[in-house]
């Protein structure tokens, strides 16, 4: 199996005939992962170092936590409460996980048709949506107690979203084939 870093290569090959460009730095790219999690409330300290530690096993780098921006009253939350976990992933650390994503995680996903194309905003980024954290083989399945979701947005160089599309399709990135009517 071929390894994240070098679908890179073999897909620039293929982007440079599809895009029309003579440049290789011209063509998109990733830059970053940044996966996000809510934690839900800041008073469960259990709960946070719970979701920290498989996060952390999850991307092989402890995550940030995030305070909340303004108040809300109803929800007992004040201004800069730990609410949210966000970790952003570069360089070879970035590669591993993409390459983990989409050969292992992806597919063990339940009813799983394809990543939806409408995920990719017009600025050329991808976002997926993950419900369960259990997908990923570092979660030990006898440790059920807690399970929570994670937004993963994939950050690409492209110009636009046509572009982004040529190049999450080039990398593998496992979309699915319906059209719409």
């Amino acid at each position: 199996m071929k390894t994240f870093k070098e679908k890179q290569k073999e897909a620039s090959v293929h982007l440079k005939k599809e895009l029309g460009r003579d440049n290789a730095m011209a063509l998109p790219k990733i830059v970053k992962v940044a996966i996000n999690t809510s934690t839900g409330s800041s008073r469960d300290k259990d709960r946070n170092e719970f979701i920290v530690g498989r996060l952390s096993k999850i991307t092989g780098q402890r995550p940030a936590f995030r305070g909340a921006k303004k108040s809300i009253a109803s929800f007992k939350l004040r201004q800069g409460d730990k609410i949210g976990i966000m970790a952003t992933l570069r360089g070879e650390k970035m590669n591993l996980f993409l390459d983990k994503l989409i050969n292992i995680a992806i597919p063990r996903t339940r009813d799983f048709r394809g990543l939806n194309k409408s995920g990719i905003d017009e600025m050329g980024n991808l976002t997926i949506g993950v419900k369960e954290h259990t997908v990923f083989p570092e979660t030990a399945d006898e440790d059920l107690r807690d399970v929570f979701g994670m937004s993963i947005t994939i950050v690409t160089t492209a110009r636009n979203k046509r572009e982004a599309e040529a190049l999450f399709t080039q990398l593998g990135f496992p979309f699915n084939k319906l059209k719409k009517v």
